[in-house]
């Protein structure tokens, strides 16, 4: 039986590894499909990683955050699928680190290096339900962003986004993420 994480770090530690995702975006204005295949690879980062400490000197304020309170990170690199025995490029990643409201870590902060809508540096806040659906919801300079992920089972997991924009225009994203095992196991 599944066993949801209720932490960012438990989500980032089941997470761990390659995903297959398959992309469905809806547009509600005439840009064009971005919908398809890709990969994402996903590695946990422990509090002490310089790219931890990087993050949270970079987004804190006055001392804000500091990697004494931030409970570790994740790096996560995207890859187009037909890349495939390729290296992720490094210019298609980003750093997550967690700031935990207390220490249930059922809620918090999360800061990004870069963000997924706009390429800046973000703070989101996160939580998890009590069904254990992940919701982050991030505020950026042009636009809102709530972003829903749960797992369905251990290596396979459904993410749901909705992009609010400034002058209105939504966008809608479905992903079935696979996790990648062998490549039979994209079949």
């Amino acid at each position: 039986m599944l066993v949801p994480p209720m932490t960012m770090m438990d989500f980032f530690r089941k997470s761990e590894g390659i995903w297959f995702i398959h992309r469905t975006v809806h547009h509600f204005d005439a840009v064009k499909d971005e919908s398809g295949e890709s990969k994402i690879h996903i590695k946990v980062l422990p509090r002490n990683d310089q790219r931890v400490k990087n993050i949270c000197e970079a987004q804190g304020r006055e001392g804000q955050f500091s990697e004494a309170i931030a409970s570790g990170g994740a790096s996560f690199m995207w890859q187009a699928h037909e890349e495939g025995g390729q290296e992720p490029n490094p210019d298609q990643a980003a750093i997550l680190v967690d700031i935990p409201d207390d220490q249930t870590g059922r809620s918090g902060k999360l800061l990004r290096n870069q963000g997924y809508v706009e390429k800046i540096p973000v703070i989101s806040r996160y939580w998890f339900g009590q069904d254990g659906i992940l919701t982050i919801d991030t505020e950026y300079d042009n636009n809102q962003g709530q972003e829903r992920c749960w797992f369905i089972t251990d290596d396979f997991r459904v993410r749901v986004s909705t992009i609010r924009m400034m002058n209105g225009v939504y966008l809608m994203t479905y992903c079935s993420e696979r996790r990648y095992l062998s490549d039979a196991s994209l079949l």
